[in-house]
């Protein structure tokens, strides 16, 4: 058996395993990118490998940054692997496709050096910070929209002579880039959010104008912020996955990544600095980003909560059993079609109703195994920024919300702690504590739960939402959710 890290590889090759045919010693960092995780590197890594592969963007190789202290174990693997890891497909049929990427040349953890991370961004070299930081990683007000300087860190970073956080990392680093005359760069939000350059560009210039006012202008004017819609599914890597890479390949990797084949990536092109062609690789580079994005957000991550919590409660427990599921199909399908589809912009060069199907069917793939725990993960952050702008719209229009009430209400069930069967239901949310003790008033306090202004504003107030966010809450307590969305399918 292999490991990523011996030379033998490059000479030889590994049967099965697409492996990079060109020089890594010559690749040069150009991107620095915060937050290395799974769909980083099924995603933006990913794109840079293709170019590098086709003899382009040698320039524009990455260093990774970890900044949260649970990063350690990134770093111990990608060091040890000299920054390789495996891409592994996984297909409808159960096949597996891999291939050892290596656009990763560096790797940086901030909590050992930060200020090697912030000369790195200030190094002429860079031209694009790249993050992954989530949804909910942003210090951003979810009342105004604005930067939070209230957000857990912000003071802390300020106060420090040398800041540890993403936010404070990257600015010191723009300010060090403003004194020796370097120019500009790019930060690039590579997250799964709605006008995710425009987040971005709230908090880093929101950011900079506290640190110094000046500063503060230099970014808003000279640092540009592109929206960009990214698209792959990457389950969590499971022990099984290195297992299996191990088994039929015979190759050993610390971390490999599993995503499903279908890839997108549509990128606003507006850059300080410079770019690689992504264009050659597959990007749909544009010049507007939000038609594709209220599309992919709306039908994607929205029917991803939509059968999240809804299935969790019905006994399925990852993704494609849901989606294999007749009567659930149907309510999703429902859900895009009657609640979704009104509120979005027309989408150049695409068919909905073939992305629609496409859709389900990425859902319904067994071999890609996403587990619903991981789709639940940060129901509040995935709720407001997916689902909650569909129903507003819908109310404001007169449309249909109730199957999106009937989403709100299986997360209101499932956030009391336990599933139909009585077993308990672990809560990864930031407002866990809060959103579950509201939850289990909801029996004895109607719309006790949707009173959490933070999360849902005003739509307690709408009799129509509240009415039928009731409904399927009692469905919901007397039924189960089977039956509760049978009625909606």
């Amino acid at each position: 058996m292999r490991s990523l890290e011996e030379t033998a590889i490059w000479s030889e090759g590994v049967e099965g395993v697409d492996v990079p045919g060109y020089d890594r010693a010559g690749v040069r960092p150009g991107i620095v990118h915060i937050g290395v995780g799974g769909f980083h590197r099924a995603h933006l890594a990913m794109y840079v490998d293709a170019l590098l592969t086709a003899g382009e963007a040698r320039d524009w190789g990455i260093c990774g940054v970890g900044v949260l202290p649970a990063d350690d174990r990134m770093r111990d693997v990608l060091r040890a692997q000299d920054g390789l890891y495996t891409l592994v497909r996984k297909e409808a049929d159960g096949s597996l496709s891999p291939r050892v990427v290596g656009s990763l040349v560096d790797y940086l953890y901030a909590p050992d050096d930060p200020q090697a991370v912030i000369e790195r961004i200030a190094d002429p070299a860079t031209r694009i910070v790249s993050l992954t930081i989530t949804e909910g990683g942003y210090a951003i007000d979810q009342k105004t929209g604005e930067f939070d300087a209230e957000f857990a860190g912000i003071a802390d970073d300020l106060a420090a002579d040398v800041p540890t956080g993403a936010f404070g990392l990257v600015v010191a680093g723009l300010a060090l880039r403003r004194e020796r005359g370097t120019g500009p760069l790019t930060i690039m939000s590579c997250d799964n959010m709605q006008g995710n350059g425009d987040v971005a560009r709230r908090v880093f210039t929101g950011y900079a104008q506290l640190r110094d006012a000046d500063l503060g202008v230099w970014v808003a004017q000279n640092v540009t912020f592109p929206n960009s819609m990214v698209d792959r599914i990457t389950p969590a890597t499971a022990d099984s996955d290195r297992e299996a890479l191990a088994e039929r390949f015979g190759l050993h990797d610390g971390w490999p990544v599993v995503c499903e084949p279908f890839t997108q990536w549509v990128l606003e092109d507006d850059f300080a600095a410079g770019r690689p062609e992504f264009e050659r690789v597959g990007v749909q580079v544009v010049d507007d980003v939000v038609p594709y994005e209220f599309m992919k957000l709306r039908l994607l991550n929205a029917t991803h909560q939509a059968l999240g919590y809804l299935g969790y409660l019905a006994g399925h427990r990852y993704v494609h059993e849901v989606a294999q599921d007749p009567t659930f199909a149907s309510f999703l399908r429902g859900y895009m079609n009657d609640e979704a589809t009104p509120t979005l912009r027309p989408v150049p060069g695409i068919d909905l109703d073939a992305y629609k199907d496409t859709l389900i069917e990425r859902f319904a793939n067994p071999g890609v195994a996403d587990t619903l725990m991981r789709i639940n993960f940060g129901s509040s952050d995935r709720i407001s920024i997916f689902l909650l702008p569909v129903v507003r719209e819908q109310l404001a229009a007169g449309g249909p919300v109730d199957r999106a009430a009937a989403v709100v209400a299986g997360w209101c069930r499932y956030a009391e702690g336990t599933d139909e069967q009585g077993q308990p239901v672990a809560q990864q949310d930031r407002l866990a504590d809060e959103l579950t003790a509201l939850a289990r008033r909801e029996r004895e306090e109607p719309l006790a739960f949707l009173r959490h202004r933070p999360v849902f504003g005003d739509l307690a107030d709408d009799e129509r939402f509240a009415g039928a966010f009731r409904r399927a809450l009692e469905s919901l307590y007397t039924r189960g959710a089977a039956p509760t969305v049978a009625d909606l399918a």
